[in-house]
């Protein structure tokens, strides 16, 4: 295998004039959140898709429309209910009388962004119409093979409250979302702009696009060329190894988490204008990535011992690479 060619100074700072402007627009309605923004951006440009759970009312569905509106996107909505369908997620396939043929008509998923709100309400059946889609970017319904337009984000949303009905999804089925994150309630300052600007009509439906999707999808590609030393994938490889070590997990992170590590750190790396990573891009995307992949034990989960303190602890053990070579 080849090694991809070294980005060159324009293509690095062009991807992240991109990615700065779609920051700058996004926060113009997700207030005072930079950080989820630049998180969910950076997931987008990874080609991976986002668990958002959080109490309703925070701007989770606000972001994913925000995020399809600045990038030209086509967007569709999914109301997740227990009598949802995975038919009505994916598509089905009718008979045509005039024409004398079976005609696949697509179904929501067909889309750049597909906002899956309170994806726990639905049957597991029809969660997994979403989440095979969300693996493989094709939809297969009366054994033909249907393609998902590139570039194809899945941001899902669920309530951490009034779990009574819902399905929750298994530990396999969130090791499909490349992050999750929560939105969080804004400051008392942030959130009375919020109200003037809802009063006065701020919305995603009123942002202009600063770029599109082929213009993301061949960004997207641009990342997968950001330089990783050999000591990065080593020590991406230690913090998950460590995860599996650890006396308060169940469940450390697998392989598929390591790769979606360092697939996101490349594009959080090129969005600073580096053509290369950091140990600190890794850092910085730990807890996003690993913390939904990790089964506590249930000594831990009695003790209230979260994901996020564990990770804490495995950041500190693991030896961080040196330029020079030398781990401190």
């Amino acid at each position: 295998m080849t090694a991809p060619h070294p980005l060159t100074p324009a293509e690095t700072q062009g991807y992240a004039s991109v990615f700065a402007r779609l920051a700058d627009n996004v926060g113009s309605v997700v207030l005072g959140k930079p950080e989820v923004v630049r998180l969910a951006l950076t997931a987008l440009f990874a080609e991976g898709h986002v668990l958002l759970e959080d109490v309703p009312g925070v701007g989770k569905t606000t972001l994913a429309r925000a995020i399809a509106a600045s990038v030209r996107g086509k967007w569709r909505r999914i109301q997740f209910t227990p009598d949802l369908l995975p038919s009505d997620v994916s598509g089905v396939t009718i008979f045509n009388q005039a024409s004398r043929e079976f005609e696949f008509h697509p179904g929501p998923v067909f889309a750049n962004i597909v906002i899956a709100d309170e994806i726990n309400r639905a049957s597991p059946k029809t969660q997994s119409a979403l989440l095979e889609v969300m693996e493989e970017r094709y939809v297969t319904v009366d054994g033909v093979r249907h393609p998902v337009p590139r570039p194809f984000l899945v941001v899902a949303t669920q309530n951490p409250v009034e779990m009574d009905g819902t399905y929750r999804l298994p530990e396999a089925q969130l090791d499909r979302f490349l992050m999750k994150l929560s939105v969080g309630y804004p400051s008392e300052e942030v959130e009375m702009e919020v109200v003037r600007g809802g009063a006065a009509g701020r919305s995603p439906d009123y942002l202009q696009p600063v770029t599109d999707t082929d213009t993301v999808a061949q960004l997207a590609r641009l990342a997968q060329r950001v330089y990783v030393a050999d000591a990065l994938y080593a020590y991406a490889v230690q913090l998950a190894s460590a995860t599996r070590r650890h006396a308060q997990v169940r469940v450390g992170v697998s392989p598929r988490g390591v790769i979606a590590l360092v697939r996101a750190a490349q594009a959080f790396a090129l969005s600073d204008g580096r053509a290369y990573l950091l140990p600190e891009d890794i850092k910085a995307l730990v807890e996003a990535v690993f913390a939904h992949r990790l089964l506590l034990s249930p000594d831990a989960q009695l003790r209230g011992v979260t994901s996020t303190a564990v990770l804490g602890e495995v950041i500190e053990t693991v030896a961080v690479p040196q330029p020079a070579g030398v781990t401190q």
